[in-house]
């Protein structure tokens, strides 16, 4: 398996590598976390409202998801000398994720930094947010919290308080930043991220799925590829289930694995497994029928290595979950895979698209040669009675391909030093021309991921100069990129490090010609003022 157990850097996004799958036992009743957070909080927060309905102050004000209030917990402990059994750590997290939680309207566009996917450039952010909050945090740390004015306000007062020197920082010198971030930031805040919402709302008051029973996943890891499986969720406790993962990847090599998993605010999936000896991390939000569960899963010691995941509960119906790979060229014969349950009746896979013959078949997966005319475009398919549509796209000529992520940042480390190398992995997209029959318009065609070769080359003249292509690291034939090690480099000019600037470089094949695709890569030093929070 081309993964590693290395130990991963912070989140470039600014939120730490946080592990809150399988964290509570039994559920609290109303009364006893109560008492917890009296038990434990009380000597800093102070208690208002009825015995059956406390408020606490700083504490009631304010909704966040299980990774924020992981890290209010934690920073409780490190700064403020609180000290909490783990249980007892784990009892809050739950309660407080499950009733001062988010809505998932509420989580919308933000969920990379709770999946972890790190290497994300935002855009599109307040410039007056981005000067004041997003010069030190990403958008959606602060996007993922809802308060008060007040707490937003009392937050700006906690910045000042606990890093005195915000005010001399690059953008709040040359203007008077406390005033600015009081008065005015601290009062949109509170109107775009307010503590009290109508999504809120009605989220508490909707009927909660229970996730046990069997789902059909599909997924890919980098180093191994795309796979399609089995998980089984037996619930053990509220909110909380024992999962075991049986599938194949592509290749045909089997993968298995088993952990723990914990439903927060009743749709926020958190798990851990091993899986074929390797810690595995699970992050995924269910829908609201709870019949499917979409995110991400990730190396427990590195986030930045892992891809999309989905899951679709199985209900004893006909459902055609994915195809692999989910596009085909125009007049060539292709081999697809069908992924899904109770895979029975005729298959349709849409206007123009033969099925040529089937190559193998059973009720989860239908192997098959298919072959496409017609005019490019997204097809349909569906096999017998299923409900869930697949898309197929048909296209005639790959046009560009895209590199995911478009930038990214690795860091050297390693060579017997504490801090090791983190990481980047690579993905590239196809597209074709669309209507206007130009590429790079947002006409283009997405095709989906595209097998590539993959290579580095020097980001620019300097770059080249300084040979970073050759010291900074290299790229493996999945798509990773391993930066250098740490340290001096007596073989560079000055005995520099190994940091660098570099393209990465994905080629794909498309007929008898190939199509190139770029993404940036920065690697960087190790990063020294990390805190561990889990």
């Amino acid at each position: 398996m081309a993964l590693s157990n290395n130990n991963s850097k912070r989140a470039t996004l600014g939120l730490g590598a946080i592990a809150v799958a399988g964290l509570v036992s039994t559920p609290l009743l109303a009364q006893d976390a109560h008492q917890l957070i009296r038990d434990n909080c009380v000597g800093c927060h102070t208690e208002s409202g009825t015995t059956a309905a406390p408020s606490f102050s700083r504490i009631s004000e304010q909704r966040k998801s299980p990774e924020g209030w992981l890290m209010t917990i934690n920073r409780m402990t490190h700064l403020r000398g609180l000290e909490l059994t783990s249980e007892d750590k784990r009892a809050l997290v739950k309660v407080l994720a499950d009733r001062q939680g988010l809505a998932p309207e509420e989580t919308e566009g933000y969920r990379y930094l709770l999946e972890q996917n790190t290497n994300i450039i935002e855009s599109g952010i307040n410039q007056g947010l981005t000067e004041t909050c997003g010069r030190c945090h990403s958008e959606a740390r602060f996007a993922l919290q809802r308060r008060s004015e007040d707490e937003w306000k009392y937050l700006v007062n906690f910045h000042m308080g606990q890093f005195p020197s915000t005010e001399f920082h690059s953008m709040s010198r040359d203007r008077p930043w406390y005033q600015i971030a009081f008065n005015e930031t601290a009062v949109e805040l509170g109107q775009r991220f307010p503590l009290h919402s109508k999504e809120w709302s009605n989220w508490q008051a909707a009927a909660r799925n229970d996730l046990m029973g069997r789902w059909r996943v599909t997924g890919f890891v980098p180093g191994k590829g795309e796979f399609a499986g089995w998980m089984s969720a037996a619930k053990t406790a509220e909110g909380r289930y024992d999962v075991t993962l049986t599938g194949r990847y592509a290749d045909g090599a089997a993968l298995a694995g088993e952990g723990k998993a914990t439903l927060y605010t009743g749709y926020e999936w958190r798990a851990g497994l091993t899986i074929d000896g390797v810690k595995m991390r699970q992050v995924m939000a269910a829908n609201e029928q709870g019949t499917a569960l979409d995110g991400r899963m990730f190396l427990a010691a590195e986030r930045e290595i892992g891809g999309d995941m989905r899951a679709v509960r199985d209900q004893g119906k006909t459902e055609l979950v994915a195809i692999q790979p989910a596009y085909l060229r125009a007049g060539e014969s292709t081999e697809l895979t069908l992924i899904g349950q109770n895979l029975a009746g005729d298959i349709d896979l849409g206007d123009g698209v033969v099925v040529e013959k089937v190559l193998s078949r059973n009720a989860d997966r239908i192997t098959l040669q298919a072959r496409a005319e017609g005019a490019e475009g997204v097809r349909m398919a569906r096999v017998g009675t299923s409900k869930q549509l697949s898309a197929l796209t048909v296209y005639n000529t790959l046009a560009r391909v895209e590199v995911l992520p478009t930038d990214a940042v690795t860091r050297i480390g390693g060579a017997g030093g504490n801090m090791p190398k983190v990481r980047a992995a690579y993905r590239a997209v196809g597209y074709s021309v669309g209507a206007d029959g130009k590429p790079g318009t947002e006409d283009d065609l997405r095709l989906g991921y595209m097998p590539a070769s993959w290579s580095i080359k020097p980001a620019d003249e300097v770059a080249a100069h300084e040979k970073d292509d050759r010291y900074a690291g290299s790229i493996d034939a999945s798509g990773i990129f391993t930066p250098g090690d740490a340290g001096l480099n007596p073989e560079r000019k000055r005995s520099a490090n190994n940091v660098g600037r570099l393209k990465v470089v994905a080629s794909v094949a498309d007929g008898d010609a190939r199509v190139e695709g770029e993404g940036n890569m920065l690697v960087s030093v190790q990063d020294f003022v990390r805190r561990v929070l889990d």
